[in-house]
This record gives structure tokens, C-alpha cells and sequence, in this order.
């Protein structure tokens, strides 16, 4: 069963295609809550929920409203007819997690059919649930962001941390990144080994850093520390234009 929390027309924020104009898919459903970030959103019944910055797309016990079960994949590319688009724009699918739908056969069938239209697909993942990409080729053809989570997400370290799959993805795919959310404090809390130690897994995969906020304050406020990060190690700097244009993550 696959649900889709919201759909939207904008840049890419974040990371290598940053800048470049997408439509996101965001699903609903996460296999982690990572409440270390610190982000709150205020569900319809008022309760204040903990977790990172798109919590709407990972709790559906107070977000229910805006998770939309998709029964076929023809919903799914219906939804590009909404849109004045260019020919082949990006097509980002990001969560939540969305690669907890990655056996599902109306989800590969979206891949493929996308794939056939000409656009480029990347997928925003924590890189820790594995892709069958000899059973589905059309993960062959598709870009991941890999967003493994650090320990500021209060996420376990062996569940937060799958070598064999960050490996597998970034052996298989058509192109694969690294993009770490970082925090000031962190970058002083051995984050530096933390990453060492993730990017073993994948050495030749580019790494890119971006400031953690759910808001445009919380975001520059880690923002020069992290470059300053980025120049000692050589990582690239990333920004979170979404955020820093319109303060805030959600349908933008």
C-alpha cells in the first residue's frame, strides 16, 4: 500500500541538482523518526509532534489527513498534468522514506513509466533498506541522494548505518551523492569521525553537507560553522534554498 503525502512543483533545495526545476513526490512512511532533530510540527488536533522537518510524512497517526493511498500508477503520472511543465523536468521522490516502496509494483511501474518520458529521476533516501536492482533494472537508471543519518537524529548506529546497502546503492545506481544535515554543535562532537566513518563504505561517492533546520533561522545559524567544516575537509557545501527562500520545507 503506497501513500502520498503531498506533491509540488519547485527548484531542487538541496544537493548536486540544486537549483534545478523538479517536481517532488513526498510518501508517506519512514522506517526512522530521528526526534535528535528537534523538529516540531503542530498536528489539526494540536498535539506537538517530535521529529525531523517533514514529521507530517513520517507520522501518520496525527497526520493521516494528508497521506492519499495510491492504487495505480497511472494517479501517480496523472498528477504531472497539473503542472505547465518543461519538457522532461526533474522528477524527485523523497518522504518520509520512499524506498520503503521500492518492491511495491505500482511504485516501479511510476519508475519505468517516468523513465520512458525522459525524466530524471533522484531518489532522497537514508540509504539503510536495501534495492533489488538485478529484479528491478530501473533502479540502474535512477540518481540517490544518500542521506545517511548521523547521531544527532538519536537514531541507533546499526540501524541508522547499513555499509552493504550505502555500498550496493552507490555501486549500482546511475549516479549516487552523499548529503549529511549538520547542526553547529555536532561539527565540535566528533562528526568529523562519524563521517569517516560512513563514507568507507562508498569512498569515491561525493559528499555533500547541508545546515539542519526545519526554519530559515535554524538554518543560517548552522550555515557559516558548516562551511567552515566544508573548507577543512574538502566535502561540498550545501544550502537549503527551499528553506532559505520560503522558511519552510513543505510543498514549496
Amino acid at each position: 500500500m503506497i501513500y502520498l503525502v503531498e506533491h509540488f512543483y519547485s527548484i531542487q533545495g538541496e544537493g548536486r541538482y540544486s537549483g534545478s526545476p523538479s517536481i517532488f513526490f513526498r510518501f508517506g512512511g519512514c522506517n526512522m523518526k530521528c526526534e535528535g532533530f528537534n523538529c516540531q510540527e503542530i498536528a489539526p488536533d494540536g498535539t506537538k509532534v517530535l521529529g525531523c522537518d517533514t514529521v507530517y510524512a513520517v507520522n501518520k497517526e496525527h497526520f493521516s489527513q494528508n497521506w492519499v493511498e495510491i492504487k495505480s500508477s497511472k494517479e501517480l503520472l496523472n498528477i504531472l498534468n497539473i503542472y505547465d511543465l518543461p519538457r522532461s523536468v526533474d522528477i524527485v521522490l523523497t518522504g518520509g522514506e520512499p524506498l520503503i516502496y521500492a518492491n511495491e509494483k505500482v511504485f516501479v511501474e511510476f519508475l519505468e513509466a517516468l523513465h520512458k518520458k525522459g525524466h530524471r529521476i533522484t531518489f532522497e533516501t537514508n540509504a539503510s533498506l536495501r534495492v533489488d536492482f538485478e529484479k528491478f533494472p530501473i533502479y540502474k537508471k535512477c540518481i540517490f541522494a544518500l542521506s545517511v543519518k548521523l547521531s544527532n537524529s538519536n537514531e541507533s548506529f546499526s540501524k541508522r548505518v547499513r555499509g552493504d546497502i550505502i555500498n550496493s546503492i552507490a555501486s549500482n545506481a546511475k549516479e549516487a551523492f552523499f548529503k549529511f544535515s549538520i547542526d553547529a554543535e555536532s561539527i565540535t562532537l566528533g562528526l568529523e569521525e562519524e563521517i569517516s566513518e560512513i563514507i568507507l563504505h562508498s569512498p569515491a561517492t561525493q559528499v555533500y553537507c547541508m545546515p539542519l533546520g526545519g526554519n530559515k533561522e535554524e538554518v543560517e545559524t548552522n550555515t557559516e560553522p558548516l562551511i567552515e567544516f566544508c573548507k577543512s575537509k574538502g566535502y561540498n557545501f550545501s544550502d537549503r534554498l527551499h528553506i532559505r527562500i520560503w522558511d519552510q520545507n513543505k510543498g514549496v
